[in-house]
């Protein structure tokens, strides 16, 4: 009898795994994964960057926001864009009932986050941060996931954290990634991760491995900050690769400096040669309207995948089903709600 309570058990948590393996969380709820179409996995609407301990939200001008932003959104959404995610992580600008009011204004699938920011020098990490433990820290996250972000019923779709670039990982910033594994293994929320250097990268794979979370529930965030070699290395680990800075190319500079449009093209198309183009994830982090700044400051557009890089890649000999999968099936695989253990 034990034996076939104990078949049953795991046949019922695989009926749920793989349920939760075709849905992804929106603002406006869960959705089947297939429905995300062409996806933006990374870009922003919304930011303030006042810091965690000076930031009120109640201070916010979402009319003035929605007016501003619209416009980009249409104009990105002419493009066949469907689902994006915004990655403004709490207490840099997260703003879920502007979001709701975007969604409902265009009709675009929208995900927010949970987690905590680390990069600008930890300026939007809140101080109870430094306080909590691991555990208590992860708990904040999903209690967010379980129950709604800041009064609403709106519940984060994936894990937003950032990491500085100047060290091998603070203490603080080590313990986000370790809240950040340890909320993915009880909620099934991939780990979106600011990263950038190759060194950043690994120490966060080390610290994932040792929490038991597989590669595949980590996206390697800003990795045009990293090589080849270890871009290839960690996505035949598992890893996404998400090169994402592209609203921040000149158009016109089609070489030069790690922001240059050629760079990312070869970036590509190195991993295309290593078998890998299933790993890769591509956006602008693009945007935003700016909390404090007149008008809402300068506003990136989010269209140059479209307007440049798709169209290089073509004349490089891309089809459709490998650019269908850089922008459709790649992210829905990415950020289909499941744990993803360590074997």
């Amino acid at each position: 009898m034990r034996i076939l309570t104990t078949i049953f058990f795991f046949f019922i948590l695989g009926a749920i795994q793989c349920t939760m393996a075709q849905s992804v969380q929106t603002i406006r709820g869960k959705m089947p994964a297939q429905k995300m179409g062409l996806t933006l996995v990374h870009e922003h609407v919304f930011l303030d960057w006042t810091g965690a301990e000076r930031m009120q939200a109640s201070a916010w001008n979402n009319d003035s926001a929605v007016a501003v932003i619209l416009p980009y959104l249409r104009k990105m959404q002419s493009h066949g864009v469907k689902t994006i995610l915004e990655c403004t992580p709490n207490y840099i600008g997260r703003n879920p009932r502007l979001l709701a009011r975007l969604a409902d204004s265009t009709g675009l699938h929208i995900l927010t986050n949970t987690g905590y920011y680390g990069a600008r020098w930890d300026n939007h990490i809140p101080a109870h941060a430094y306080r909590e433990s691991v555990d208590q820290i992860a708990a904040r996250w999903l209690e967010e996931f379980n129950h709604g972000i800041d009064g609403t019923t709106i519940r984060p779709g994936f894990i937003k954290i950032g990491v500085d670039g100047d060290s091998l990982l603070s203490e603080i910033d080590e313990k986000i990634v370790r809240a950040a594994a340890r909320t993915h293994l009880r909620s099934g929320l991939t780990i979106v991760a600011h990263t950038g250097p190759d060194q950043l990268a690994l120490r966060q794979v080390e610290i994932l491995q040792q929490e038991g979370v597989a590669l595949d529930a980590w996206v390697w965030t800003h990795a045009q900050g990293g090589s080849d070699v270890v871009r290839v290395a960690l996505a035949k680990k598992g890893a996404w690769i998400s090169l994402d800075g592209l609203g921040w190319v000149n158009p016109a500079e089609r070489a030069g400096d790690s922001t240059g449009l050629m760079n990312y093209v070869n970036a590509i198309v190195h991993l295309k040669k290593a078998g890998l183009l299933k790993r890769v994830l591509l956006s602008h982090d693009a945007g935003w309207y700016t909390h404090g700044v007149p008008g809402g400051g300068r506003f990136q557009p989010y269209t140059l995948i479209f307007t440049h890089l798709l169209p290089i890649l073509r004349e490089k000999g891309f089809t459709k089903k490998e650019i269908d999968g850089l922008m459709v099936v790649n992210p829905r695989a990415a950020f289909a709600i499941r744990v993803r253990p360590k074997n």
